[in-house]
């Protein structure tokens, strides 16, 4: 397992504990039998769902974006980042920028190919956009959910 899995897993549990003490406390403002506290405990034991459901999201979405990391990476078709990086690791974003129509044109030109927009979504993140870096991602795993090949 390698840090960056160790580093989610850590948070993850960290959340879980915070969420089940959230509902817990919840729980208990229910049954103390006043009225304050209890509309106070029915809003709290909404956090959990609410964190649970977003925890999934997140989780599910970074199995399956490294899945297709993997898959590009196999087929050789994962972008070589040869970009230049600043001393804390980012990629210049000038130079993400130039690269940028390449990826855009690639999508535009199949439009259906989700290979083209996990690409899309990479350049993005590069360029600095990390919205637009996840709906493309996003899209790739919708594609892919569908794709035969």
């Amino acid at each position: 397992m390698n840090r960056t899995a160790v580093g989610v897993v850590i948070m993850a549990v960290l959340l879980g504990l915070y969420l089940w003490a959230t509902g817990y406390q919840g729980y208990v403002m229910i049954f103390s039998g006043q009225p304050v506290l209890i509309v106070m405990g029915l809003a709290l034991l909404v956090l959990p769902v609410v964190g649970a459901w977003a925890l999934f999201r997140e989780l599910h979405f970074g199995v399956v974006s490294a899945r297709l990391v993997k898959q590009l990476e196999f087929e050789g078709n994962l972008p070589i980042d040869d970009l230049p990086h600043t001393p804390s690791g980012r990629t210049v974003r000038a130079a993400a920028d130039e690269e940028f129509p390449l990826f855009a044109a690639e999508v535009d030109a199949a439009p259906e190919s989700w290979r083209a927009w996990f690409r899309l979504g990479l350049a993005y993140d590069a360029s600095g956009d990390r919205k637009r870096a996840r709906e493309a991602i996003r899209m790739a795993i919708k594609l892919n959910k569908t794709d035969k090949s």
